[in-house]
């Protein structure tokens, strides 16, 4: 549909004065009423600018307007409403989807220009509980949108591992720990001795103060110190490796923490040579009141660092290294005031580049209303909410009739789809009350539902495939239709491979030869309301790929997708495609691969997989 806005903008840029076709554009809506047109330009915010009434200008323009892909134009309370050719339509989106395959939706925004993504950075030595898939899901899906619209990504995960909870833990393996203990209980026994911990120091805070001596020491360099934690580390990342395949979730780095450990110290002699550092009872601070914000603390009365201090010489180090367009931030709301805070302080640092650090914040996550707390042992591990998923997804295809080949793989795919995208289909400032019931529930707008209909598609195919109909390879060297200025019958469309591409060449003329569908046959695609519904929804999908980017919203995506699938499967159930005569059958054969090019590309960019039997 962006196409169409584009032909639209511009016939109207040519015909009025003093006007841009790229503000034209953004003016262009679509009618909450399909009988209001396909597309409609308010002509209120011209009115000012042409000094005439709005539907004066409506009016005017309809006269003037004359466009082979429009039907018919109709002026209307100031409105200029367009009704598009629907064949034509058809032919052009169809089109589209089958040429680019795996590119469908996508657009070289980016150009190449870098974005970091800062996303899941669970602590080390604690469980990889569900209020982290939060931060794990929305950074993938970022990472996977800017990346399909032209952008070189870099993601990492900025491992929480560092800081004085080493120093707890520290303590209290060394008073009621043991190595044989931790080496086979594994991140289960570090979290055992860090809650016991807390419920130590709560009768002796002489522990807090030991704990801080041995992050003092760690950062120091003591070997003791730094040998035990590595121990550490090692073991959590063995859990989260384990836990981020399942979730086909990868990085590009995984520099934590502790990586900016002896960079600190120059971030640290930077703030106080532009006397930004101040001195307040041993600690050291920015101040920030003037921007209506309390002081960052950058440096304990006992020398050791905080998150401002190591996130600010992070950010620092990323410039340098990765020379970011935008650096993103994925964590939950309630550290928007620090991610404030050390940004301003970048910016007093005399980095115009602070402007392209932006923080994507999400809501919270309460287990059965109660609040998470790892300190308190009030946690889900991750881990045990996919496989339940797994294995509830397991019973339900045993149960049916049809056996499915490789059942394990299918039970994984769908199982932690529906997790992913149970997370992902509600806007991420929302906060999530996770409960079995919901997240386990795969009727309905979920994750399965999507990708069952994805199989669907992929059925019909098959067995058109199977009966020797017009959905099998494709020819090299076919062209796309709908192209800009070609509407002749020698023009093909792939509707085999999703690549687009062609094995060998054929002289076409409105008929289907060697899997391959002409311009003209597409064009006598018969367009009731439910194939017209289902082009449309098709014709959508870069324009929500590219808000999703803008908005830093997947759920954009997510919600897409389930639209598109309802849309289908009424299309699917009203419109019979292999019972039509040939013409019809192929054509409509053409637009349901449309869908599945369109539907696997969608699961693709929120993390889903798209399997194609369930």
């Amino acid at each position: 549909m962006r196409k169409y806005k584009a032909i639209i903008a511009r016939e109207i840029t040519n015909l009025l004065e003093n006007v841009d076709a790229a503000n034209i554009e953004g003016l262009i809506e679509y009618p909450p009423n399909p009988e209001m047109g396909d597309l409609s330009l308010p002509c209120f915010k011209l009115s000012k600018l042409l000094r005439k009434p709005p539907q004066a200008i409506a009016e005017e323009l309809k006269s003037r307007i004359n466009l082979g892909e429009v039907e018919r134009i109709e002026a209307v309370s100031g409105y200029l409403n367009f009704y598009l050719d629907s064949a034509r339509f058809a032919v052009s989106v169809i089109g589209e989807a089958l040429a680019q395959g795996t590119r469908y939706g996508s657009r070289n925004i980016g150009d190449g220009a870098r974005v970091v993504i800062d996303y899941s950075s669970p602590n080390i030595a604690k469980p990889f509980h569900i209020a982290h898939l939060r931060s794990t899901v929305i950074g993938n899906a970022l990472y996977r949108i800017h990346k399909f619209l032209g952008y070189d990504c870099v993601g990492i995960n900025h491992l929480g591992d560092w800081g004085t909870q080493f120093g707890k833990l520290i303590v209290a393996y060394r008073l009621w720990g043991d190595a044989q203990t931790v080496e086979q209980d594994g991140i289960d026994e570090l979290l055992r001795l860090y809650v016991k911990f807390h419920e130590e120091a709560d009768g002796n805070p002489s522990l807090e103060d030991e704990a801080r001596s041995w992050f003092v020491r760690m950062e120091q360099g003591d070997g003791d110190a730094l040998a035990l934690w590595r121990w550490f580390v090692d073991i959590s990342l063995a859990e989260f490796r384990r836990i981020y395949e399942l979730l086909g979730v990868f990085f590009d780095s995984y520099a934590g923490e502790s990586f900016y450990n002896d960079r600190m110290e120059a971030v640290v002699a930077e703030l106080r040579e532009k006397a930004l550092l101040e001195e307040d009872g041993g600690a050291w601070l920015v101040r920030l009141e003037a921007y209506d914000m309390p002081p960052a603390l950058m440096l304990k009365k006992d020398g050791s660092s905080l998150y401002h201090t190591r996130d600010i010489t992070a950010a620092l180090y990323r410039k340098e290294v990765y020379d970011f367009c935008k650096a993103i931030y994925v964590t939950d709301y309630a550290q928007n005031l620090h991610f404030a805070q050390w940004f301003k302080v970048v910016e007093l640092m005399g980095r115009d580049w602070a402007k392209d650090l932006v923080h994507v914040p999400f809501g919270r996550v309460s287990l059965e209303g109660a609040s998470l707390s790892t300190r308190r042992g009030n946690v889900l591990k991750l881990e045990d909410v996919l496989n339940q998923a797994i294995a509830k997804t397991r019973e339900i295809m045993e149960s049916r009739p049809q056996p499915i080949e490789d059942l394990d793989a299918a039970a994984r795919q769908v199982g932690v789809g529906a997790i992913i995208f149970n997370d992902l289909s509600s806007g991420r400032i929302k906060d999530i009350d996770f409960k079995w019931e919901d997240v386990l529930n795969f009727d309905g707008e979920s994750g399965p539902y999507v990708q069952y209909t994805h199989a669907r598609a992929c059925s019909v195919l098959a067995k058109a495939k199977a009966a020797g109909l017009a959905s099998g390879q494709a020819a090299d060297g076919a062209a796309p239709i709908g192209s800009e200025g070609g509407d002749a019958a020698g023009e093909v469309v792939v509707i085999g491979r999703e690549d687009g591409r062609a094995s060998d060449t054929a002289s076409l003329n409105g008929t289907v030869v060697n899997g391959i569908v002409s311009n003209a046959a597409l064009t006598g695609l018969p367009m009731n309301d439910a194939t017209v519904r289902l082009v449309k929804e098709l014709s959508l999908f870069g324009e929500k790929v590219e808000l999703a980017m803008h908005k830093l919203e997947p759920s954009i995506v997510a919600r897409y997708l389930i639209d598109l699938s309802q849309t289908f499967n009424r299309f699917y159930h009203e419109c019979r495609i292999m019972a039509e005569e040939e013409g019809v059958r192929n054509a409509r054969l053409a637009l349901v691969r449309a869908v599945k090019i369109t539907l696997g590309n969608g699961l693709s960019l929120i993390g889903l997989a798209a399997p194609e039997k369930i």
